[in-house]
Order: C-alpha cells, then sequence, then structure tokens
C-alpha cells in the first residue's frame, strides 16, 4: 500500500501526536510505500508575517519524526513547499468544491472559533483545506494516518476524488468508492487510519463546555516529544485528576480522570494499572504516589526518542539531506500524478 500524511509545521510534537499518528507511521514505515509531508505553506495561513519561524517549525517537526524512529532508508519525508504540482493541484480541485462546502468543514470552524480568528483570516485559510486534498491525491495513497479531528479534511478529499473520476474519467456516480481505479478513475476514495488513542486529552481540566480538552500547544495543555525530564515531572505533577477527591484516602473515579488515561495510554504494565485503578477507586493510593509512576512511565518512553534526538541535532546538514532526497521522490509521484490528471482534464497540450 502508499501510504501519505503529514503535520503543518505548527511547533514542536507532543504525545498526542504520538499516540494520533505517529505511532501508525512507525509501524506502516517497513512494509508500506510511505510518504510524510511536513506541510509548511499551511503554516502561513496563521503566521504569515514571521517565515523564519515557520523555517525553525518546519525543521524542529523533522527532528521530531526522526527521533521517534521515522527511517529515512523506509520513508520518504518531504517538503510541501518544494513539491509544485501540489499547487497546481490545488487550483484545479478548488474548482470542483463549492465555496460553501469547504467553509462548512467542521475542523475548519473549530480552527477559526480556537485560534479568535473573527472575520480577519486570509482567503489562505479556507484555501488551505483545499489545498489539504491535494496534499493527499497528488500521491494517490489507500490509507491516510491521521488523527480524529482531520476525519472532516479527508471527507472532502473523498468528495474531490468522486468528483474528478466522474467528471474527467468517466466514473458512474453509483460506483461503489472501492471500486473506482477499476472503474477508469484516476484517484483512489482515500480510507483513514486513526491512531489507538483518537484525542489524547490535555493534563489541565475541563474547558468551558465542561469536556476535557485535547492536549494542544495553544491550550499549554501538553508534553512534548522534546521535554526534558524535568519538564515532564512538573507538567504531570501539575495534571488535573479528580476535583472530588479531596483526601488521598477518599475515593477517586478513574473514568475520565488524565492521570490514568495517561497510564492507560502509556503504562505498559497493564497489570499494574488495572491493579491501581482498582485501589484508587478504593482511596488506598493517592494522587502524588500515581503521579510520581507516571513521570517514571513517560520519561522512560521518552528517553529513547531524546537519545536518538541528540544524535540529529548534532547533525543538521544531515537532516537536510534526508528531506532533500525524500522530496526528490516526492515529485516523480506527484509530477506522475499531475501529468494524468491534466490529461484526464484534456489540458496536456505539449504532451507526446
Amino acid at each position: 500500500m502508499r501510504i501519505l500524511t503529514g503535520d503543518t509545521p505548527t511547533g514542536k510534537l507532543h504525545l498526542g501526536h504520538y499516540v494520533g499518528s505517529l505511532e501508525n507511521r512507525l509501524n506502516l514505515q517497513t512494509d508500506h510505500e510511505c510518504y510524510y509531508l511536513l506541510a509548511n505553506k499551511h503554516a502561513f495561513t496563521t503566521n504569515a508575517d514571521n517565515p523564519q519561524q515557520i523555517r525553525q517549525n518546519t525543521l524542529d517537526v523533522a527532528l521530531d519524526w526522526l527521533s521517534v524512529g521515522l527511517d529515512p532508508d523506509k520513508c520518504s519525508m518531504l517538503i510541501q513547499s518544494e513539491v509544485p504540482a501540489i499547487d497546481e493541484l490545488t487550483f484545479y480541485f478548488a474548482m470542483l468544491l463549492p465555496f460553501n462546502r469547504v467553509m462548512k468543514n467542521p475542523t475548519l470552524k473549530s480552527e477559526i472559533r480556537m485560534k479568535n480568528l473573527g472575520d480577519t483570516y486570509p482567503f489562505g485559510f479556507p484555501l488551505y483545506s483545499v489545498g489539504q486534498t491535494a496534499d493527499i491525491l497528488a500521491f494517490r495513497p489507500d490509507v491516510v494516518p491521521v488523527g480524529k479531528d482531520q476525519l472532516p479534511h479527508l471527507e472532502m478529499t473523498r468528495e474531490v476524488a468522486r468528483r474528478f473520476n466522474q467528471l474527467y474519467c468517466g466514473v458512474a456516480p453509483e460506483t461503489p468508492d472501492s471500486e473506482h481505479l477499476a472503474a477508469g478513475g484516476l484517484f483512489p476514495v482515500i480510507d483513514a487510519l486513526l491512531g489507538r488513542v483518537e484525542r489524547l486529552v490535555g493534563t489541565t481540566g475541563p474547558g468551558e463546555d465542561g469536556e476535557l480538552a485535547k492536549m494542544s500547544k495553544s491550550l499549554k495543555n501538553h508534553i512534548l516529544l522534546s521535554d526534558s525530564p524535568e519538564a515532564v515531572q512538573k507538567a504531570v505533577m501539575k495534571m488535573y485528576t479528580d476535583p472530588n477527591r479531596i483526601r488521598a484516602t477518599d475515593p477517586g473515579t478513574v473514568e475520565g480522570n488524565p492521570l490514568w488515561i495517561f497510564h492507560e495510554t502509556f503504562n505498559p504494565d497493564k497489570a499494574w494499572v488495572a491493579e491501581h485503578e482498582d485501589l484508587y477507586r478504593q482511596g488506598k493510593v493517592g494522587d502524588v504516589d500515581m503521579k510520581r509512576k507516571l513521570v517514571e512511565v513517560i520519561n522512560d518512553f521518552l528517553d529513547p526518542i531524546r537519545q536518538r534526538r541528540l544524535t540529529f541535532e548534532t547533525r543538521p546538514d544531515t537532516v537536510i539531506d534526508i528531506l532533500k532526497v525524500g522530496t526528490a521522490k516526492a515529485n516523480e509521484v506527484a509530477n506522475a500524478t499531475l501529468d494524468a490528471a491534466k490529461r484526464a482534464m484534456k489540458q496536456d497540450y505539449f504532451s507526446q
């Protein structure tokens, strides 16, 4: 299978990114043809006045990828702005999506609200969601590993693939998604692959809606993959738990408690977790001791990532070379897709 996924570089990655998508990328890279995209142009939607920061964020995310174990011998890591075919496909795909459909994308609406953009966002902000369809379809992948909040973008991608195949390739509207390629379509109607944890909660308490917020840098409720042991300890020891548990001997609630969500997600000793969740419910173990154990668990998880990071931090030219090689391979695939799309659209004027 061919795999395509990526990240918009808005800063260093955190534990939510790992369980939401990075873990799947690691599992897929050995046996599949994988392309992992640094969507640096999308970062301009909210940070166009700070291109140097976008550049640094792009390199930081690449370093995060290499630190968690993505292997350039097994996958291709690419920089979006260095693949021109994506831009041309974005223009064509924009003609297949009504503007009001783009603006109804719930992820887009949520980002406008969370980032307090009001009606001041640039035209490029809604355009980036169309661009995401081109990011994906330029590589004609079978599967796209994503976090749950990206599913609306993938549904738009599926709509574009269907529309293009019907309009330019003669695929009948009633054709099942899985049969579009066999029916002569150019683009697969892609499938999503969600992470082991679809939405990792943050370390702080509920928001105004009473729900636990997902881990997010903008909400400052995150633990970065690059955090030091001291930073992990500080974040965990301040972690929100059961607000109704006043004393360590009070019975505690496990369900919906970030302390135990993190143990269930990152603690490899499942028997210990089950035993201590039961003790917690009975008021026989305290929050502080369970947090100390979680500090140990997360730092054990992050230690090999930290070691790999040190290796690549001292070799910045190597990181650039890895991206250059991956981007060159990506251009071959994306250019072939663009050529095929222009033939289907009767816009291949100079082809032999």
